[in-house]
């Protein structure tokens, strides 16, 4: 049966308030939530500075880059942030001192690190960390975009010899203050962030570890733990858990590149699959990296 003209406008009208609807409904969620989230004053202190530095050996020069989550916001003394446990974690592993540069700003999207590259690429970094992508969820950003930001960066800093790591975007999600739909649709869309950034980070040269589906149980299970005071960014032991997941994977880049014998963990499981399917799989799995092996991606599954 046809329907008639009148009929199908009003059907049309109707469609298009309650898509209208729905916007603004999520978009009052989204400012009531912005509202009980609140804002940290504090800043952590710089955690620039070498870390093991009773061992011996050629220093490991370790640049950060990225949003809050890896300056550290929130916290208020040096070892409490991303930065410096990077550094201190990773010259137990490698057995060497670590000189830490961050250049990483609160608030950063991928579009802020082409400044944070130009700021960082004339420390000659042996090994970078870039985590990034939140606020570009956030605060609705082409998603191509923000891959393709972070592509660039990469890219610049293989180019001058940096091995890059990238955290991939956390579970949204997980944050308290964001009701339902939005809390929704803060996990689909950051999930779908980071398997983006999943293919296009190991595309660029990088290999990825899968913060999202590491965080996301730990944060919601453990939520008085693991959030800080303003209850959007981590607590201490958030950041802790998020460096942990990290450090397996520098220290595996800083082996190859002195072409040393890598660290016999037990548990560790390596599996080769399309890019695309190794992507869905990193979001799957706590603290999975991913890799480019020629044309495929390897999949490392580590226990923690």
């Amino acid at each position: 049966m046809r329907m008639s003209r009148r009929a199908a406008t009003t059907a049309a009208l109707g469609t298009a308030g309650a898509i209208g609807a729905s916007v603004g409904f999520v978009f009052g969620e989204t400012v009531l939530a912005r509202r009980l989230i609140g804002v940290t004053e504090a800043r952590p202190p710089s955690p620039d500075g070498l870390y093991g530095d009773n061992l011996t050996g050629d220093p490991v020069r370790l640049l950060v880059l990225g949003d809050s989550a890896a300056v550290g916001y929130g916290m208020q003394t040096q070892m409490t942030t991303p930065p410096a446990i990077l550094g201190w974690g990773l010259a137990q592993l490698v057995g060497c001192p670590v000189e830490v540069r961050s250049v990483a700003v609160v608030g950063a999207e991928s579009s802020d690190l082409a400044e944070q590259v130009d700021r960082g690429i004339d420390f000659a970094a042996d090994v970078a960390v870039i985590v990034v992508g939140a606020n570009d969820v956030t605060h609705l950003k082409s998603m191509s975009d923000a891959v393709g930001d972070l592509q660039v960066a990469i890219s610049r800093l293989v180019d001058v010899g940096t091995d890059v790591v990238v955290g991939t975007c956390p579970d949204l999600g997980t944050v308290r203050p964001l009701w339902e739909p939005l809390r929704s649709i803060a996990r689909l869309q950051s999930r779908r962030m980071a398997r983006h950034q999943t293919v296009g980070s190991i595309e660029a040269g990088a290999r990825t570890v899968s913060l999202g589906s590491l965080l996301g149980p730990m944060f919601s299970e453990q939520h008085e733990l693991m959030f800080g005071d303003d209850r959007f960014h981590p607590s201490a032991s958030g950041y802790a858990g998020m460096a942990g997941a990290l450090l397996p994977s520098l220290a595996d880049a800083v082996h190859e590149q002195r072409s040393e014998p890598l660290e016999d963990r037990a548990g560790e499981t390596e599996e080769m699959m399309p890019v695309e399917e190794a992507a869905e799989a990193a979001a799957q799995q706590s603290g999975t990296e991913v890799r480019r092996t020629g044309r495929w991606a390897a999949v490392m599954r580590r226990l923690r």
